[in-house]
């Protein structure tokens, strides 16, 4: 467990600004767990809408579990669950090398601008890093991800299995040369979700 202060934490990145609408917010950064799971899916709901579930990233998450030891959740003080993110398993192109993809990362809306989608962001890659990891891909604004060391700059021979603009498409080599040369569509990798049984008819 992992107490995260938005002070201390967004301190080296910029002040506070009430002007901008933020706010000073204490929460902690735990893995998420099955209980977690209905709150998790209310946030995605309210902060992404229910389109999500048709984007290129969710046909690689859909059926698979996310990466073992990398879910995470940010509780408020009420132990709320008010940010999440996963990263899950893939492979880059037919037979290539592995990698992460994360996402969704999302915050809910009422407690936007407090440093919990950057604390989510860092704990992340941080516990990617030591559990063995060498790349992080993800779908996502060039301008936020930057400042976490993402870019376009090594994804320009890969793709999205669906509609996705390829500007967008971004990673980190958490290992140096760890996307050098990859190429093709990325394909689903993670353990797979059991199917559930239904109960037999009296």
């Amino acid at each position: 467990m992992e107490i995260v202060d938005f002070i201390v934490e967004g301190a080296a990145q910029r002040s506070i600004s009430p002007s901008r609408g933020e706010t000073a917010c204490a929460f902690v950064i735990t893995a998420e767990t099955a209980a977690d799971v209905s709150a998790r899916e209310a946030l995605l709901d309210r902060a992404m809408g229910p389109k999500r579930r048709k984007k290129s990233s969710e046909k690689l998450r859909r059926g698979r579990r996310p990466s073992e030891g990398l879910t995470f959740v940010a509780r408020d003080a009420s132990g709320a669950v008010a940010g999440t993110v996963r990263l899950w398993d893939v492979v880059l192109g037919e037979g290539g090398r592995a990698a992460l993809l994360l996402g969704p990362l999302a915050v809910d809306p009422a407690i936007k601008n407090t440093g919990i989608g950057s604390a989510l962001m860092r704990h992340a890659i941080a516990e990617a890093a030591r559990l063995g990891h060498a790349a992080i891909l993800l779908v996502g604004d060039a301008p936020y991800y930057q400042r976490f060391g993402f870019s376009a700059e090594k994804t320009g021979s890969l793709a999205m299995p669906g509609p996705y603009e390829r500007h967008r498409l971004l990673a980190l080599e958490l290992v140096e040369g760890a996307l050098a040369g990859a190429q093709g569509t990325l394909k689903a990798a993670g353990r797979k979700l059991k199917a559930q049984r239904l109960p037999l008819a009296a």
